[in-house]
């Protein structure tokens, strides 16, 4: 019988699985329950990974040797690196997946692993003795001890679907809701609230008239996401499209706005901000006579579309007619409706910084459950909950990311720190050292670590350290040889910018915008020698690590030592239980955030809302600073 395990994992969603393939690699015994073993890591809404800064939440869970990026890039169908127009700092790593293998793949990659159990099922009770969780009961009448259990439900807690006026009980569409969990944990004393999010229709690619769409290729020379896994083929791409509404359409959306459940107020719960429905954007900005819609290919394996952009709650007869008066789309075929979901989550200030909740302990939620949206935010928490579970079973100490350290981190912070009270997801301007937190360099900030806490491998570390040894040898050959004026002047003509009249340092030509290691080794003999050098597997991460070293390397360097002075208050320890009611000088706002936010350092008292500088000061002063 099923019993005696070291974790549970309830919900085997992107956070789910990612947990459950970190807790289990390092080493806990790991039972995954899920309410059907053949939704395995759905890709729910559009069939694609990464994106403005997920991107590079996708790179870092990979550099700490998660499994999503290797995933992705298993069942990759197009690669596009975002934001190439801006600067590094900016550029974000995305790729249409297949939406039928990315799932199998998952499957197949859990089930080689020799601890990880999986049970179809559903968890109705948490079993908790003395405020610590003991294990679980579940539909069929099971009870399944356990040292651990982290909670990666997704939408299913007592999950509504909204189309028009029809609504109906769900977690995702044809599948049944968690109906049981919600209630157990409120019971417990955990505060609970409702969240919304949609997804728009499918459409059967036969009955698009992609002549009238603007097709959008992938990269000419595409890159992956995982700095490990490299493919044995080339990769063949499928396009995307371009295709965009009109006032007609938008008028034709507006004839269903008094039987939407958003404007009717059946939705109480909050979407997300970031991703508007249809109805809502031309709502919010009727200033607009069109808007964007990309159209993404589902699988290799389907004629199936994702009309990226046309979200909607509406009655279906609705976004039929609106759907057929897009150009285009006149004859579209609808596989799959859009609709909106309405689902309990848990505000993420109840969670320490390992993602442990502070109401019951070695009880861990990660994922949608603490009130974000993407896939890429869902890995992540998964990732750090499955490592923490493990590592407080160990009796080691926990994986706490810095803001400065990873966009994981930032996520994390902000989550347990100022909550949520709409879906969040991750922007690069949430980051504040987001020159340090490149996509490129992932691996060399994180791999150690994953590799200390037993989830990188040594070949992932070995590759990451090679990877240092060969870029800092061509950082020293740019900084030491120089060009001669007749060797370069000719490029630097073509692309004008001014010429030289003496030899120059190579790594000064490299700070000027139009010029790269690629144009300067093709007129630079020496160069394109000490290029060759470098190993195939490594090649490309090496030269776009040290071309973007040495053109960005006063900023790095100045970020670098803001976030080294932030971090001197930002790990001076706050006692758990500390009586913040005791602190008169502490503004009211202040004690009453900070008895229910409970921060663990200073540092993250500072970014709650509603403390001030002053406020800081005085619990500085109090502790001895």
């Amino acid at each position: 019988m099923l019993n005696n395990f070291d974790i549970i994992v309830i919900g085997a969603g992107h956070a789910g699985c990612e947990a459950a393939y970190c807790a289990a690699t390092i080493g806990a015994k790991t039972l995954l329950i899920t309410q059907n073993l053949n939704s395995i890591c759905q890709l729910s809404c559009n069939p694609a990974m990464g994106g403005v800064a997920k991107g590079q939440i996708i790179r870092e869970i990979d550099a700490l040797g998660g499994y999503s990026g290797i995933i992705t890039d298993m069942n990759t169908m197009q690669f596009r690196m975002l934001n190439r127009s801006k600067g590094p700092a900016m550029w974000s790593p995305r790729a249409q997946v297949d939406n039928i293998t990315f799932a199998i793949s998952w499957r197949q990659t859990l089930e080689k692993i020799p601890n990880l159990t999986f049970w179809q099922d559903e968890v109705t009770n948490l079993i908790i003795k003395h405020q610590k969780i003991s294990g679980v009961r579940t539909l069929l009448g099971l009870e399944i001890l356990s040292k651990s259990v982290i909670l990666t439900a997704g939408t299913f807690l007592n999950g509504k679907i909204h189309i028009g006026e029809i609504n109906y009980s769900g977690g995702r569409i044809g599948e049944k809701e968690a109906t049981y969990l919600s209630e157990n944990l409120v019971n417990i004393g955990f505060e609970i609230s409702k969240l919304k999010t949609g997804t728009p229709v499918r459409v059967d690619g036969k009955s698009i008239n992609f002549a009238k769409l603007a097709e959008q290729k992938g990269d000419a020379h595409p890159e992956q996401f995982s700095f490990l896994y490299k493919q044995t083929k080339n990769l063949i791409q499928r396009s995307c499209f371009l295709a965009y509404t009109s006032e007609k359409v938008h008028d034709i959306l507006r004839e269903g706005f008094d039987k939407s459940p958003m404007f009717t107020g059946k939705i109480q719960g909050r979407g997300p901000r970031y991703c508007p429905s249809i109805e809502d954007k031309i709502d919010r900005f009727s200033d607009k006579t069109r808007h964007q819609l990309f159209i993404e290919p589902e699988s290799n394996h389907t004629n199936l579309y994702y009309v990226n952009g046309f979200s909607s709650s509406l009655p279906l007869n609705v976004q039929y007619k609106a759907l057929r008066a897009i150009e285009g789309f006149e004859n579209a075929v609808i596989q799959k409706p859009g609709y909106a979901i309405e689902y309990d989550y848990f505000p993420p200030t109840q969670l320490r910084n390992t993602l442990e909740t502070k109401l019951i302990s070695n009880l861990y939620f990660a994922g949608q459950i603490n009130g974000t949206t993407g896939y890429e935010e869902a890995a992540a928490q998964g990732l750090i909950a499955g490592i923490n579970a493990t590592l407080k079973l160990q009796e080691k100490e926990p994986l706490v990311l810095k803001r400065s350290e990873a966009y994981i981190g930032v996520l994390i912070d902000d989550l347990i720190t100022k909550g949520v009270d709409e879906p969040y997801r991750m922007f690069t301007s949430r980051a504040e050292y987001r020159i340090l937190l490149r996509q490129d360099n992932a691996d060399q900030r994180l791999t150690p670590v994953g590799y200390n806490v037993g989830l990188a491998t040594e070949e992932r570390l070995r590759k990451v350290e090679r990877k240092i040894l060969f870029s800092e040898s061509l950082i020293s050959f740019l900084r030491t040889n120089t060009a001669e004026p007749n060797e370069i002047n000719a490029l630097l003509q073509n692309i004008n910018t001014n010429i030289i009249s003496q030899k120059t340092k190579l790594a000064m030509l490299l700070l000027r915008p139009n010029i790269t290691l690629s144009n300067l080794s093709t007129n630079i003999l020496s160069l394109m020698n000490e290029i060759k050098k470098l190993p195939n597997d490594i090649s490309s991460e090496v030269i776009e690590s040290v071309e973007t070293f040495i053109k960005y390397e006063s900023y790095i360097i100045k970020e670098q030592e803001i976030a080294d002075k932030m971090l001197k208050h930002e790990n001076m320890p706050i006692k758990e239980n500390f009586d913040y009611q005791c602190l008169q000088s502490l503004s009211f706002e202040a004690r009453e955030k900070l008895s229910k936010i409970r921060p663990a350092t200073i540092g993250q008292a500072s970014r709650i809302s509603g403390v001030s500088p002053s406020d800081i000061s005085v619990l500085m002063i109090y502790f001895g600073r």
